[in-house]
């Protein structure tokens, strides 16, 4: 940030317009002239939302709160967003770009492949639309920053995927940490997730409908085979480089999520990354196997260490929570699994709520949340800063192994301070026509 400004990043996030809980913080009556406006629908409009992307992630996401009603849907697969329209009667279309240009749509869900995350969440900024991005927000770190300038910019409300803000027991394990039951937290563990893969699988014939040359989108293209296509197939493009950071971002943006929650770090990141077994050696899938993302050689031997300013680390470990952390202090652990916290000793998680003095803001619904702030232009429970700095931890696991070496992190400009190896790996070549726009 430049040294004229008189705001630092925390103070921008912590000074932006309050998360809104609920509906009972609005007037029970408004005006549609009050707040309605292009970009911006009116209190007591429904909100029209469409979906880029409309595989297994974004069926998922479309049990919407009664005020908000699904009238299109995008994929590059035009048979799928088909289907999906016919099941809910809306339109389809192949090119999002086209559904950002329907007045009747005031808000998105951008549910691709992370590689495509960026570019059509930027896109549906410049065209006014308000944005849910599932996570990990970005491929890249210097992505993820240009999406968060691009939502400043156009005004956007942008709620990131982390829906395990909006759950009680992560909230309830956050506010243990913050009021220090488990005492001076020193070291937090976490789960050793794996690092992405290479993808050298043979040829297969495209299915009819599918655009696949756009599904690379700013990757070089490769074969098509039904494995890469596929998220959850074994491997599935979240094994692999080009399109994911591997489980390290994909579970890893939960975990980190809740760390960076539970420590007060929203708004910064560690200063220091390592990896303990030097460089990870390069592991090429060249046929559809059956390891599964843990395999070995991305895991142990290869676990990755944090350190911020504050000097808490950050250890990632095998068989520790995977959504969750466990957070070590000197008077015991508090340890946040999937929506459940448990301690050593068992008393510290048995504290009453009501007696913590630290409490933090309060979503019991994700896309309610989000539902809520597109109405009040309030910052959501996820913004876009939280998801991008989340996201960023996740990246920085991944680049150490790739470099094998100690690293020195600037979390306030965003790079590797003096280190020319390690900063080539803050972004990526991005293919014409897909680069993100100036």
């Amino acid at each position: 940030m430049s040294g004229k400004s008189r705001f630092t990043r925390r103070q921008v996030l912590h000074g932006g317009l309050p998360v809104v809980a609920g509906a009972a913080l609005l007037p029970l009556f408004i005006s549609r002239s009050a707040l309605s406006a292009p970009g911006r629908p009116g209190a007591n409009e429904r909100i029209g939302v469409a979906y880029i992307g409309c595989g297994r992630r974004a069926r998922q996401l479309m049990g919407l709160p009664k005020e908000g009603r699904i009238v299109a849907v995008a994929d590059v697969n035009l048979s799928r967003a088909e289907e999906v329209a016919r099941a809910r009667a809306c339109r389809a279309y192949q090119d999002y770009r086209k559904v950002l240009d329907c007045k009747d749509v005031d808000a998105v869900f951008v549910a691709t492949p992370d590689h495509w995350h960026v570019l059509a969440s930027i896109h549906a900024c410049q065209a006014l639309k308000d944005v849910y991005c599932e996570k990990p927000l970005s491929l890249t770190i210097r992505e993820g920053r240009r999406l968060v300038e691009a939502v400043r910019k156009y005004q956007r409300v942008l709620q990131t995927g982390s829906m395990r803000r909006s759950m009680s027991g992560h909230r309830l394990g956050c506010e243990l940490v913050r009021n220090g039951v488990a005492g001076k937290i020193h070291t937090v563990l976490i789960q050793n997730y794996p690092s992405p893969w290479e993808c050298k699988l043979p040829s297969q014939p495209v299915p009819a409908g599918l655009d696949w040359d756009t599904w690379c989108g700013q990757t070089e293209p490769v074969a098509y085979h039904p494995d890469l296509y596929a998220c959850r197939a074994k491997p599935g493009w979240i094994s692999f480089r080009p399109y994911s950071g591997g489980e390290m971002t994909g579970t890893g943006a939960h975990g980190f999520d809740q760390i960076q929650w539970a420590l007060d770090m929203d708004h910064t990141g560690p200063v220091e990354v390592w990896c303990e077994g030097g460089k990870l050696p390069e592991v090429v899938y060249s046929a559809p196997e059956s390891l599964g993302r843990g395999d070995a050689a991305t895991s142990v031997g290869h676990r990755v260490r944090f350190r911020y300013a504050n000097g808490i680390e950050i250890h990632l470990e095998p068989g520790e929570s995977a959504a969750g952390a466990a957070f070590v202090g000197d008077q015991g652990k508090i340890r946040i699994g999937n929506n459940v916290v448990e301690s050593n000793p068992p008393e510290l998680a048995q504290q009453p709520p009501r007696d913590l003095k630290i409490r933090v803001p309060v979503s019991d619904n994700h896309i309610q949340n989000w539902f809520d702030c597109i109405k009040s232009r309030g910052r959501p429970i996820a913004d876009v800063e939280i998801g991008h700095r989340s996201a960023i931890i996740c990246h920085l696991g991944n680049i150490v192994r790739w470099v094998g070496r100690k690293l020195r992190w600037d979390p306030e400009q965003e790079i590797f301070p003096g280190d020319d190896e390690a900063n080539a790996y803050l972004e990526r070549p991005q293919r014409k026509p897909y680069q993100l726009p100036l």
